[in-house]
C-alpha cells in the first residue's frame, strides 16, 4: 500500500488558529490544515513555507515540531509531521481551499476534520503551546 508524506502548519495567532476546508479531491468539504507533500532535497520546513505560500499567499516562520500522525485510509497510508507556525507577511487568500477560518483552540472542534488532522485537534485541545 502506497505512504504518503507530507507536511501540516498549524498556524497561530495569539489565541486562535488557521484552519482550511479542501476545495478539491476525494475529501473534498473536510477541514484540515494547510501543507503538502515534500519534495526531494528538501527539508519539512522548507516544504511547508513552500506550500503556504502556493496554498495561501503567505510567508510564514515555521516553530517547533508539534505532532506526528500516522492514519492509514482505506487506499493509503498518510505520515504528516505538523509544526506550530505563524504569518510574518500576507494575508491568506483561499488560492486552493473552499473556506477558512480563524478557530479558538476551544473551538476546534466545530468543524468537520478530515480523519487524520483529528488526532491533532485532539491534541492541540490538550495541550498548552508555544503561542505566536
Amino acid at each position: 500500500m502506497k505512504t504518503i508524506e507530507v507536511v501540516g502548519a498549524i498556524i497561530v495567532d495569539g489565541d486562535r488558529i488557521f484552519t482550511t476546508q479542501r476545495g478539491y479531491g476525494n475529501f473534498k468539504g473536510g477541514w484540515e490544515f494547510p501543507g503538502g507533500k515534500v519534495e526531494q532535497d528538501e527539508t519539512d520546513e522548507e516544504a511547508l513555507r513552500r506550500e503556504i505560500k502556493e496554498e495561501l499567499d503567505v510567508d510564514i516562520e515555521v516553530g517547533e515540531f508539534f505532532y506526528k500522525v500516522d492514519y492509514q485510509y482505506p487506499d493509503f497510508r498518510l505520515i504528516m509531521n505538523c509544526y506550530l507556525c505563524h504569518i510574518v507577511e500576507g494575508v491568506p487568500k483561499l488560492l486552493e481551499h473552499s473556506n477558512a477560518k480563524w478557530l479558538l483552540k476551544e473551538k476546534l472542534d466545530t468543524v468537520d476534520w478530515l480523519p487524520a488532522d483529528i488526532t491533532v485537534v485532539d491534541k492541540l485541545m490538550k495541550t498548552d503551546y508555544k503561542i505566536y
